[in-house]
């Protein structure tokens, strides 16, 4: 079964701020390929991001952070970006801060 794919609008403007549109391609490809099996792909995010998972793309550099909503069959890309550990602009921690802002609906798996 094959999954949609929904990008969220805050992912969205983070693919349409990346300068390099080959990365976006890769990125892009890679999203499309989260349609097939999500749930065997990327690794399961603990604490805050609970219920979220992360998938490696273009050259293991950029982090997609996605859920499933099985109720709906659909992959939702929540954002997309580089992890730096310890840095403000780590993508983990933008994940989390968008969240508090509602940005982007905290997961309903806990």
């Amino acid at each position: 079964m094959r999954y949609g794919i929904e990008i969220t609008p805050a992912a969205l403007e983070m693919l349409k701020g990346m300068k390099d549109r080959r990365i976006v391609r890769q990125i892009v490809q890679r999203i499309d390929r989260l349609g097939d099996d999500p749930e065997k792909q990327g690794k399961p995010l603990l604490g805050e991001l609970s219920g979220y998972r992360s998938v490696r793309a273009a050259g293991q550099q950029y982090h997609v952070i996605y859920r499933i909503q099985d109720t709906s069959i659909i992959v939702v890309i929540a954002a997309v970006g580089i992890r730096k550990q310890g840095d403000k602009k780590d993508i983990y921690k933008l994940v989390r801060k968008m969240i508090q802002l509602n940005l982007i609906e905290p997961s309903s798996e806990t």
